[in-house]
């Protein structure tokens, strides 16, 4: 038996340099007899089973209405959530017993804070289930203990993080505390307490037990009339090909049957990418060795909470009276070759990659030093390329749902996950906002990558524990897809964010150009670490919660956009083009505005799912039938129409397009020219100016008017021209052939020079148009949100008879009223925000920001969020008037002031070229 200060002491002493990326599992430790060779979890009980038996548990039944496959977390929290939704002629089909693979091993932990609103939803379903919802059910004992949870903060900045989350926490009436580090110390006594800056508490958080959880919930799904299969291996999906020459799930096959079935769900953790292949599927995870050790006896830890001290990247959970410490390093050990017949089994531990937690855990409790480690835990686990789940339908093949890549978050996240992908299942949507797990959040180009699959999911293992700061971008893959413009803009000192893989625009440094360079592994496995990297340099410039350092340059494009003119890059745009013979019934169905107007028109309009929740707010233009000139206009004899999306939810959007047009069977072709054309947009009071001496045609309002379209030429070129705005000013989007983009580009900025024209990013485009009122898909709109509720009314037909998609709940809650509202809040003090804000009514929370910026031609900052009425009625125009509001910051409480409309511009003159003086200070030109 090992202590763990000398395992700490002989490691230093020894430690080895790391091998290869794809090294062998070996163990490097030089001396068996410093440490205990045994592998074992801490539970009382597993359901592996000892005797040998083989063969199906159960005989399989000639067909089911949905086949899951896997029994670990995910897997039987969707069975039991498919069976509580009225589903009963369900399979679950697991290779080996229940809780096999991943599920067995796992340290169990549940926090209820997460910076999500979505993930604290999902986690306070888990523990509802877990604590309380299946004891009562079924009479059983899930092994729920409520132990609580303390996260450590060692910094300012890691403080403030949690300061936000204990905000947010108020919002769902989340009990938590911010405590000082005598405080923590009468909490827990056994804790080093001299480094701190505080800590986050969070008295309701716990720890599950895997194989009591997964055995109740079977039970429970089984009592409701579903069929558990254990020791059945899949060795194949059958997928047929229907009229219109769509895939879809056909049958599910193992050595002992088929099963005939509509759908399957791939809840096979880290076996989830073969399953996929069977399918012709692609799952973008890799699998991963992760670790944590079990102590002896530690006198006086009973009772104490779970610790998280993530600047440490180390992990505490309480085991009775000892503790499971584990952590996430920044050298984990990728598992290649994947077995089939890995079950119940544990990897040595390679103490090299863990010996980092152990000084971490000492530090934080110095008992540990003088501890034995009774057993070593090292699984396989499954990790993705943002560090979220993969869930949802695929795009290649109907009714083939993903529920697997959880990242060591499966049991916390089980239970709300599997309700909503139940939901998926049965209804076609979740009931949440789930886009940032959805499958369709992932460019199709990117999930059949390695290398990005790779990199990316390294890094966010690597820094899993990191503050989690608003302006952080990924340093792993980086340059996979760049438009025309890249290489001009860097030269230009554009500081780039990476979005569906895209560089695109973030903003302009003016120290010269900041490239991106090759992912370094962060100097793990032998691969160089970067030198002289400036662009990582400037982001970590960046991590903070204050207002950044690069605040003003992001001023000076806004304001010069609102009193010169600026050009965007925004190549990254969704490029799509819908034609065919139903395409004019395509486009009633699937838009909540009328597009159907003259050709030369451009609508903005929102496309929902049947609960009436937005799943995309794009421009659609009606075009004029006319022969190919690809990439501008597409062959059309009849009605065409051109969709522009944003490029960060353009698979998403795509996805939804196609499986809307499937379900309806309209015969229509949905084309991708995204790779083709680039797009910038020229924005202020000035463009008109310029532009008339770039482009060929008439400018004014008769001639040219607010959302309207037409091909024209640039320097030259044949571009097509759209007068549109999503920053609130008078402006055109040229969308431009690729081979053009760089000419058409260099004639505006020339002839822009004598009007004061700069570039601008994205983080200008964030400010602006908030500060107009403007939405952003996937932050104050987004699929749980409806039209109504968003201020959109505007955007649906309803006064027209013409179906759409979404109509009928429409209709239903404008009958009922609204009991939730979007509210625009500004704030006179200068702080910054950055949303999950909470937000008080007369003292009451009655919900959060969703989003903020700072407004620099009111000089305010402004967020946006929904309210409801705690008393469960309608959210009316008056309810907002007659209130008191206040935002809660970091625990700190600001007045606001409500706005049922923008308070910038809110007659829209400023789209129309009607300008009156100058915005907020000028800026620096």
């Amino acid at each position: 038996m090992a202590f763990l200060g000398t395992v700490a002491q002989r490691m230093t002493a020894c430690r080895q340099h790391l091998s290869p990326l794809c090294r062998a599992t070996t163990r490097c430790y030089s001396s068996q007899s410093t440490h205990t060779t045994e592998k074992s979890v801490p539970y009382e009980k597993t359901l592996k089973q000892e005797d040998g038996i083989s063969g199906p548990t159960k005989p399989l039944p000639k067909s089911a209405d949905v086949v899951v496959i896997g029994g670990g977390s995910l897997g039987c929290q969707t069975l039991y959530h498919l069976c509580k939704m009225g589903m009963t002629n369900v399979v679950l089909l697991e290779k080996d017993r229940l809780t096999a693979g991943t599920t067995w091993h796992t340290a169990g932990l549940l926090w209820q804070l997460r910076p999500s609103d979505t993930e604290v939803e999902l986690l306070a379903h888990t523990r509802n289930v877990i604590s309380s919802e299946l004891e009562e059910e079924t009479g059983l004992e899930t092994g729920w203990i409520q132990n609580g949870g303390l996260f450590i903060a060692s910094n300012k900045q890691r403080l403030d993080e949690y300061k936000r989350l204990m905000s947010l926490g108020k919002a769902y009436g989340i009990e938590s505390y911010v405590l000082s580090p005598a405080e923590t110390k009468d909490l827990y006594p056994l804790m080093n307490v001299k480094d701190l800056y505080g800590t986050l508490y969070v008295p309701k958080d716990g720890t599950m037990d895997p194989a009591g959880t997964c055995t109740t919930l079977s039970r429970a799904a089984t009592a409701r009339g579903a069929t558990v299969i254990e020791n059945c291996p899949v060795t194949g999906v059958q997928v047929k090909v229907d009229d219109f020459g769509v895939k879809r799930v056909k049958a599910v096959e193992t050595a002992h049957g088929t099963i005939q079935t509509p759908c399957v769900v791939n809840c096979a953790g880290v076996w989830a990418t073969k399953l996929g292949k069977m399918a012709g599927v692609n799952v973008p995870l890799v699998a991963m060795h992760h670790a944590y050790v079990v102590t002896e006896r530690i006198e006086g830890i009973q009772n104490m909470p779970n610790v998280r001290d993530h600047d440490a990247s180390v992990y505490l959970r309480l085991q009775g009276d000892a503790l499971s410490v584990g952590g996430y390093e920044q050298n984990p050990i990728f598992w290649d070759d994947v077995s089939d017949k890995f079950a119940f089994s544990l990897f040595d531990l390679d103490w090299d990659v863990f010996m980092q937690h152990i000084d971490g855990a000492v530090n934080r409790v110095p008992a540990l030093e003088q501890t034995g480690i009774k057993s070593t835990v090292c699984g396989p686990e499954s990790f993705t390329a943002d560090h979220k789940p993969l869930m949802g339908e695929a795009p290649e093949v109907r009714g083939f749902f993903l529920g697997c890549g959880f990242n060591s978050a499966g049991m916390m996240l089980g239970g709300g996950c599997g309700k909503e992908l139940a939901h998926w299942i049965i209804h076609g949507r979740p009931e949440k906002d789930m886009y940032g797990y959805d499958i369709r959040r992932f460019h199709h180009s990117l999930t059949e990558n390695n290398r990005w699959i790779r990199e990316r999911s390294h890094e966010s293992y690597a820094k899993n524990y990191s503050v989690v700061f608003p302006y952080d971008e990924p340093l792993a893959s980086r340059n996979m897809r760049k438009d025309p413009f890249h290489q001009v803009l860097q030269e230009q000192g554009c500081v780039f964010q990476e979005r569906h893989g895209w560089e695109r625009p973030g903003w302009f440094n003016q120290d010269g150009p900041a490239q991106v360079l090759d992912y370094d592994y962060y100097g793990a496995y032998d691969v160089p670490k970067n030198t002289e990297n400036k662009y990582s340099e400037i982001l970590g410039k960046e991590y903070t919660f204050d207002f950044p350092p690069h605040h003003d340059v992001i001023r000076d494009e806004c304001l010069t956009c609102r009193n010169a003119v600026a050009v965007f890059d925004m190549s990254y745009f969704g490029k799509f083009y819908l034609t065919g013979p139903d395409a004019k019934k395509a486009a009633d169905w699937l838009f909540t505005a009328d597009v159907n107007k003259a050709p030369g028109s451009t609508v903005y309009t929102c496309m929902l799912n049947k609960r009436g929740g937005v799943e995309s707010d794009l421009t659609v233009s009606r075009l004029e039938p006319s022969p190919a000139h690809l990439p501008l206009t597409p062959q059309s004899n009849g009605d065409a129409y051109y969709l522009a999306i944003g490029g960060g939810v353009a698979q998403h959007n795509w996805s939804h397009i196609q499986s809307a047009l499937q379900d309806q069977g309209f015969r229509c072709t949905l084309i991708d020219h995204t790779e083709d054309m680039g797009m910038i947009s020229i924005q202020g009071p000035k463009s008109r100016e310029l532009l008339q001496e770039v482009l060929d045609s008439d400018l004014s309002n008769d001639a040219f008017p607010f959302s309207t379209h037409k091909i024209v030429n640039a320097a030259g070129h044949k571009v097509r021209a759209m007068r549109l705005s999503f920053v609130g000013e008078m402006g055109w989007e040229l969308h431009i052939p690729k081979e053009s983009c760089l000419p058409v580009y260099h004639s505006i900025m020339a002839a822009g020079a004598k009007y004061g024209i700069c570039n601008a990013g994205y983080r200008a485009i964030d400010s602006l148009s908030i500060e107009k009122g403007y939405r952003h898909w996937h932050a104050d709109l987004r699929p749980d949100d409806t039209p109504l509720e968003a201020g959109l009314a505007f955007t649906c037909k309803m006064k027209s008879s013409i179906p759409f998609l979404g109509r009928k709940a429409l209709e239903a809650q404008k009958a009922e009223g609204l009991r939730r509202r979007i509210v625009c809040f500004t704030v006179d003090e200068k702080v910054p925000m950055f949303g999950l804000e909470a937000i008080f009514r007369n003292g009451v929370p009655v919900g959060h920001l969703r989003r903020s910026e700072f407004g620099f031609a009111i000089d305010k900052t402004i967020g946006y969020g929904y309210i409801r009425n705690p008393d469960g009625g309608v959210v009316s125009p008056d309810f907002v008037r007659s209130g008191e509001f206040t935002l809660e910051r970091m625990g700190v409480t600001y007045r606001a002031t409500a706005h049922l409309k923008s308070p910038f511009d809110p007659e829209n003159k400023r789209l129309k070229g009607i300008y009156g003086s100058p915005q907020a200070h000028e800026a620096r030109m």
